[in-house]
């Protein structure tokens, strides 16, 4: 009676396996987001102090 179970398929137990490694023609390091988000932040702060919009 304990035989009676559900019996998975021996590869993988049923488990969808992608790709791992994948490879984007576009590669970016983390350091040079956070200096391009720096940049932005300086930027937007320089056209708000010599452009201040009146709300």
């Amino acid at each position: 009676m304990a035989n009676q179970g559900i019996s998975m398929p021996s590869g993988a137990g049923g488990l969808m396996r992608y790709n791992e490694e994948y490879k984007s023609a576009l590669k970016i390091k983390p350091t040079h987001v956070i200096i391009f988000i720096i940049l932005i932040i300086a930027l937007l702060a320089v056209l708000k102090i010599f452009f201040p919009i009146a709300v």
